[in-house]
């Protein structure tokens, strides 16, 4: 119920505020009339993404051709008025514009009924698609330059009268007639991919195994309305950023693991040059790359064991096995008391006699100031770095779903795990909470305990971004692969039971029933018959493996989540066009869909909650409307 306007018989501060806004009955009476229409219209278009892993080829093609929608909407507009081939390369244009209108101005194809054709074609796709939109929303999404006649072109109807087909006739020819075919068919395209996706979310891990994840967020900053998610890689590069030594020999280490130096050297300007010619010395019968991950991996592993020595609270001291090294038998005694050979015993960078193994040797210290020097002064890892403290949380609670990376740390009985740090317990939404609050507090102050905390984020068997035992230290020096498995929480499972979804959805104050939890970190392995709905539908894990290293063990190429008017839909990605492909032969992604939802009535914006915000902004503007009415307020005439 919202609070009355009156308090001892005057308006209140609310609705004086509001009257500075609202200064006139018919200002009032305008966006009362425009905000109960737009509460009826459906409910705008939302994609849900992950773990897109540096992969930006794929993502560029499935961004551009909106996982699918845009090649759906052509074939509904134009059915069997084009063929398939013409469609084909209809939707290619739509895609890329700048690239296939320059391939047709080579093959000489480029004549004014070209032009003329598809600026047509552009304009009547973007009417059916605008239908669901108010003139406002629409104009959000036309580039300035071009918004007056972008407008007057979609609210021209040449099929009601001859004189509109002429005026409809003569605004297109003359846009060819001036050489500005090619702008406004960009500016057309730029409109249909805004209609076609209204919000999207990208729910974690942006960085690592790929090759361009700066190209990635580059791409997303232009795009109109999008939230994020952190992933476990994605606040390990922003720990990175702001200068945690054991987050950078991490994030260095996974560059040189999956030998993407590239976005570290070119994307960021940061040298592996001194790492690599000390490396080389150290390990002269290695490759660079390897002698170089070799070292970076002993030095995380030294600024790992300093990090859990003074975080005990951090539930780490599994991953802490330098000292349990035995360098005259080439073994290693881990917490089970079982000692394991290792694959090698060569640690030039540890002294066997000292006392402490997690101390650096003075030229790892110098590698490694000489390194933090140049990811806290690189501009642009700072640009992406605060893109994504600005669009980004733990979690995201939108239209009655639960967005998050990672899992909700319970206990094997579905109760919610109880984590005691510095002295309090946390649980539940309270631990995401203090999380949160810890990775802004490393970008507001930088103390040593928040950057601390964004490595744990990063692989504690604890933190809602990893939710497991890494096993590193095994992975990377003992042969025997039963010493890597890798212990999960219980929510992995537990989320197949509908009772434990509604606990997890109930404890974030969202609707059990209507809601859904939607999670990406862990792939679908496809191949082997996982299926990402989980749950009957009320769990949702959309990491489908967009990364080529997950290829073979997904069998996919990736997961799109669909939300619309009607409920919920899943594309599977099979296969995924380059642009070279697309360009040379217009080929598009490979997709197969599943319904996960049908909803029996069309959710409206009043649904949503954007539509919660603006039933509370019409009820404020009633009573600013009943305060000027009855004199309490005087309009301005």
């Amino acid at each position: 119920m919202a609070s009355s306007p009156y308090r001892k018989g005057r308006p209140s501060k609310v609705l004086r505020l509001l009257a500075e806004k609202y200064p006139t009955k018919e200002s009032v009476y305008e966006n009362l009339v425009y905000l109960q229409a737009y509460l009826s219209l459906p409910k705008g278009i939302e994609h849900f993404m992950s773990d897109l892993h540096g992969e930006y080829a794929s993502f560029f093609h499935i961004l551009n051709n909106c996982s699918g929608v845009i090649r759906e909407k052509v074939d509904y507009v134009f059915g069997a008025r084009m063929t398939d081939e013409e469609k084909a390369e209809f939707c290619t244009l739509i895609y890329y514009p700048k690239e296939k209108v320059e391939q047709i101005v080579a093959e000489h194809k480029n004549t004014p009924r070209w032009y003329r054709d598809n600026i047509a074609r552009l304009l009547e796709l973007s009417k059916l698609m605008s239908y669901k939109y108010p003139v406002s929303k629409i104009r959000h999404y036309v580039p300035k330059r071009y918004e007056s006649v972008i407008l007057e072109l979609l609210n021209t109807h040449p099929e009601a009268d001859n004189a509109q087909f002429v005026y409809l006739k003569r605004l297109i020819d003359t846009i060819v007639q001036i050489d500005s075919g090619a702008d406004f068919i960009e500016a057309f395209t730029v409109l249909i991919k805004g209609l076609a996706v209204d919000r999207l979310h990208i729910v974690g891990d942006f960085f690592d195994r790929g090759d361009r994840p700066d190209a990635i967020l580059d791409m997303l900053m232009d795009h109109q309305n999008v939230d994020i998610q952190w992933g476990n890689h994605d606040v390990l590069w922003m720990g990175a950023s702001l200068g945690s030594e054991a987050c950078i020999a991490a994030v260095v280490r996974n560059s040189l693991r999956y030998n993407h130096t590239d976005v570290l050297e070119r994307g960021y300007g940061i040298s592996m040059r001194p790492l690599t010619t000390f490396a080389t010395r150290l390990y002269p019968d290695k490759a660079p790359i390897k002698a170089a991950e070799r070292t970076i991996t002993i030095m995380m592993f030294k600024y790992e064991g300093q990090l859990i020595e003074r975080n005990p609270d951090l539930g780490m001291g599994g991953r802490r096995q330098l000292h349990n090294i035995d360098f005259r038998s080439s073994s290693a005694t881990l917490a089970d008391g079982h000692r394991y050979e290792l694959d090698n015993a060569y640690f030039p960078t540890i002294d066997e006699h000292t006392k402490d193994p997690y101390e650096l040797t003075e030229e790892e210290a110098a590698i490694m100031a000489d390194l933090k020097a140049s990811f806290l002064e690189s501009v642009q890892l700072h640009r992406h770095v605060d893109y994504l403290y600005k669009k980004g949380s733990l979690y995201t609670c939108y239209n009655g779903n639960l967005l998050f990376h990672g899992c909700l740390p319970m206990n094997r009985d579905g109760s919610l795990r109880e984590i005691q740090y510095n002295g309090r317990i946390y649980r539940g939404r309270d631990w995401f909470d203090f999380c949160e609050h810890m990775v802004r507090e490393a970008q507001l102050s930088g103390s040593q305990k928040s950057l601390d905390f964004m490595y744990f984020l990063w692989c504690g068997r604890l933190s809602p971004l990893s939710g497991r035992e890494v096993k590193t230290f095994e992975r990377t020096f003992i042969p025997d692969e039963s010493t890597w498995k890798e212990p999960a929480d219980p929510y992995f499972d537990l989320i197949n039971e509908e009772s434990v979804c509604e606990t997890v959805l109930s404890e974030f104050d969202l609707d059990p029933k209507k809601g859904h939890i939607i999670n990406g970190h862990v792939p679908v392995k496809v191949r082997k018959g996982e299926t990402p709905a989980k749950a009957g539908g009320k769990a949702i894990v959309i990491d489908g493996g967009f990364c080529k290293a997950y290829h073979k063990k997904t069998g996919i190429s990736g997961y799109t989540l669909i939300s619309n008017s009607r409920g919920l839909r899943l594309l599977e990605h099979k296969k995924i066009a380059d642009v070279r492909d697309a360009l040379r032969d217009n080929h598009d992604i490979e997709s197969v869909s599943e319904t996960i939802e049908l909803q029996a009535y069309r959710a409206t914006v009043a649904d949503t909650d954007e539509g919660k915000q603006i039933q509370e902004e019409v009820t404020d503007l009633y009573n600013l409307l009943l305060s000027y009415q009855n004199g309490l307020l005087k309009p301005k005439e």
